[in-house]
């Protein structure tokens, strides 16, 4: 497509810096979906931080001791709250709601730091830290009086590996390599390498809660897995290892391979696997590693990766900002437009992805594959509200379906864990979950406040991913083993609706997470009746479920009933001020400008509403945002960046890329900033820390370039005007369908690749052509 546009791809493809880190938000990323590493690329004295996507606090075990309801639960308990709502009692409706929560989840924990001093005399000078997003490795140069010191570091997926390189054009007199961890541990030497065993705690309560012991060491059934971690070498120097570390001596070539294992062996399973047989199996792996080739390993590793980055790549214009250091560019972003940290910002979110979510792997969590903090933000768990949803918005739009398979596969377990939920905490059958979780499946209600606890509508909402994966691969095998999860999360909504007075069903007790309307009495409440985001999921899911049978050839008595319920299922409502009401009733909210837009769910990721299909309802959903304002968490940011984009208001969406590319504050530096925005690693700040403003903005840029959750294949339909040219490659299209395009001022060019023949109608503005794939061949399409 170089003959419409020849995009410079100077600063979209890596991130680079003119110093080390100085803080865990300065460091850079690596992963291959089990293992993480943050490389903060010090000198003489460096750390790379570790972790393990399994190694979480607790276990089933511990699940089971927090799980016990603080009040009735229950068919009864739940006709209770819903009389106080009938008698108008909200009050006494939110304490009886308080009844069905219990405990909290577990968290995800960090697994430790190799840290590297080397010995070197005099000053530092060219010093240069780059993070190569096509090639999946941090590479750190510096020169020290005379010795340049080259260092390549990556986590290999086929090898199952971290690998350390490192370079001197002269021998350096020692290097020692040490293993630490903020968990128990004790050392495991051995010869050419280290070990470190590990014990996670039982029990790590999240950090609002204020509880005696807020990390719990047990020996007793509710004991926490154990962990390990093995480190091998390989160089022209002398090696030496004891328990403490290992040591080189006048070497010019060093390499490092480091591997881990936990004894995580499921959600439901008790992690019973000691230390010892992890650090077996992670040396295993680490030896393997070692005795291979360096450049064998690293074009391995390049290889696998690049077959997912390189499916889509985005280009745009680039300005002078290209040339500055990576945090120079983000600092300069709220006085300069800078289109090519746009594109930066959307090919690190892929790159993410990839980095984090592995076929057979746990899906991604609040921060993705990487936490430092014991009692990280939110336990760094699955929050099902929203945020881990966002984490797989991008997952099939930019070409990355193996990495949405943790989360599909998840989902299953979930299902599993939350039958049982369903039953105890509400009579009802199905399945389902509440708005946290953790790799141990837990789905009850948080003991906290209802308006974030109190929502059963997790599985509603999970289940739409099951249905995309389907709709964007055509993969009917897969949607074939879905259909049990799929159904009966229908099966609870079902049962969860109940009649209302006038006839139309409802859900109570309803709440929009995780605002609050206020009460006649002028004080905020939560608990209500049918919050308009519980009856978007549930009318959405009882759609796809009905097609899903259809596709399946399925006949189930279920279908009938789900039809029927559906049309009694009321339409959102238009509020006084011309926006969609967030409740059944136009109650004021106690925040108006609150991050969460639950009602606009039916807009993005659902498709109820649409400028063509429901003008009206679109209007409303765009006087909601316009009410709500810009301003907000670094998550709602790209949220709303989606939400615009369907809209097609590009202007708007361009002004929040903007936003949400501002710096943030880093309060480890004293660096200014303003709350939300980017650190300068570029990861997103909610503040703190969160990786699914990442994956959300990245799916949300994809969205201003290409949309086709109406059927057509939509071209540029949000393109902002300071994107006058530019180059996307490797988008999907539902379907399966691969879109290429490349625009100017004068013109537009796309390529389109079907999985499978198939006749379609491309869009672009208001002008529609209806064209023919075929299967593998690119079929070209020009607009003016």
């Amino acid at each position: 497509m170089s003959d419409l546009v020849s995009a410079d791809r100077l600063g979209t493809q890596s991130l680079r810096y003119d110093r080390p880190a100085a803080t865990w938000l300065e460091a850079l990323p690596l992963g291959n979906g089990r293992i993480g590493a943050m490389c903060f690329g010090g000198l003489g004295a460096d750390r790379i931080g570790l972790n393990d996507e399994t190694l979480w606090s607790g276990g089933p075990e511990t699940a089971r001791l927090l799980s016990t309801p603080l009040g009735a639960t229950g068919a009864e308990a739940v006709r209770d709250v819903r009389e106080a709502l009938w008698a108008g009692d909200v009050r006494r409706a939110h304490e009886l709601a308080r009844g069905f929560h219990s405990g909290y989840s577990q968290a995800y924990l960090p697994l430790g730091d190799l840290l590297l001093d080397l010995t070197l005399n005099g000053d530092a000078t060219r010093y240069r830290r780059v993070l190569d997003l096509d090639a999946a490795v941090v590479t750190t140069e510096y020169d020290v009086d005379g010795t340049a010191v080259r260092q390549e570091v990556f986590v290999s997926a086929p090898a199952g590996a971290l690998v350390v390189h490192l370079t001197t054009s002269e021998p350096v007199p020692e290097l020692t390599a040490r293993l630490t961890s903020k968990l128990r541990s004790r050392p495991n030497p051995v010869d050419a390498g280290l070990g470190l065993l590990l014990q996670a705690p039982a029990d790590v309560a999240p950090p609002h809660r204020d509880v005696p012991e807020p990390i719990r060491y047990s020996d007793g059934p509710d004991r926490g897995m154990a962990a390990a971690i093995a480190l091998r070498a390989t160089s022209d120097g002398e090696l030496r290892a004891d328990e403490a570390a290992l040591t080189v001596r006048d070497f010019t070539e060093l390499t490092l391979f480091l591997s881990t294992a936990t004894g995580y062996d499921g959600p439901s399973k008790a992690p019973v696997r000691p230390a010892e047989e992890c650090w077996a199996i992670a040396d295993q792996v680490a030896r393997a590693a070692a005795d291979r080739p360096y450049a064998d390993l690293l074009a391995d590793h390049q290889r696998d990766h690049r077959r997912l980055f390189r499916r889509s790549s985005l280009e745009l214009p680039t300005t002078a900002a290209a040339e500055l250091p990576t945090d120079e560019r983000v600092a300069r972003s709220a006085e300069t437009d800078d289109p090519a940290l746009a594109a930066l910002l959307f090919n690190y979110g892929r790159y993410l992805m990839i980095a984090s979510s592995r076929p057979g792997g746990l899906p991604t969590n609040l921060q993705g594959l990487w936490n430092e903090v014991l009692r990280p933000p939110w336990s760094s768990n699955y929050t099902v509200n929203i945020n881990t949803e966002m984490n797989y918005w991008p997952a099939e739009t930019t070409g990355l379906p193996e990495c949405h398979e943790p989360l599909l596969r998840f989902i299953d377990h979930l299902a599993e864990a939350g039958r049982r939920t369903a039953a105890e905490r509400y009579g009802c059958g199905g399945w389902t979950a509440h708005h946290n979780t953790d790799a141990w499946c837990w789905t009850a209600p948080v003991e906290g406040d209802p308006r974030w606890s109190n929502w059963p509508m997790a599985g509603a909402w999970l289940v739409r991913h099951l249905w995309d994966h389907y709709e964007f691969t055509g993969d009917l095998a897969f949607l074939k083993e879905s259909w049990p999860t799929l159904k009966d999360a229908a099966v609870f909504c079902l049962d969860w609706l109940t009649e209302l007075p006038d006839g139309s069903l409802g859900t109570a007790p309803s709440t929009s997470p995780e605002n609050d309307y206020l009460a006649a009495d002028g004080q905020p409440a939560s608990v209500t009746v049918s919050s308009t985001m519980d009856l978007a999921l549930i009318s959405d899911l009882f759609a796809k479920v009905e097609q899903a049978a259809g596709l399946l050839e399925v006949a189930d008595p279920l279908l009938a009933e789900l039809s029927t319920a559906r049309k009694r299922l009321p339409e959102p409502s238009i509020g006084g001020r011309g926006q969609l009401q967030e409740w059944a009733a136009d109650l004021p909210e106690e925040d108006p400008q609150h991050r969460h837009m639950s009602h606009l769910v039916g807009l993005h990721p659902g498709d109820a509403i649409t400028p063509d299909g429901t003008p009206e309802l679109a209007a409303a959903a765009r006087r909601t945002l316009d009410l709500r304002g810009d301003d907000a968490t670094g998550w709602s940011l790209a949220w709303k960046i989606c939400l615009r984009a369907q809209l097609r208001d590009a202007a708007a969406a361009h002004r929040l890329v903007l936003a949400f590319l501002r710096p943030a504050d880093d309060s480890a530096t004293g660096r200014p900033g303003s709350g939300a925005g980017v650190y300068p690693n570029l990861f997103c700040a909610h503040p703190p820390f969160q990786i699914d403003g990442n994956f959300g903005a990245t799916a949300g840029i994809a969205e201003l370039l290409l949309q086709s959750h109406t059927g057509e294949i939509e071209l540029l339909p949000a393109l902002p005007a300071a994107w006058p040219t530019g180059q996307v490659t490797g988008l999907r299209a539902r379907g399966g369908v691969a879109v290429d395009i490349a625009w100017t001022p004068d013109g537009t060019e796309a390529v389109l690749t079907a999985d499978r023949d198939q006749e379609r109608t491309i869009r672009r503005g208001d002008d529609r052509v209806r064209v023919q794939l075929t299967a593998g061949a690119g079929h070209r399409v020009h607009t003016a």
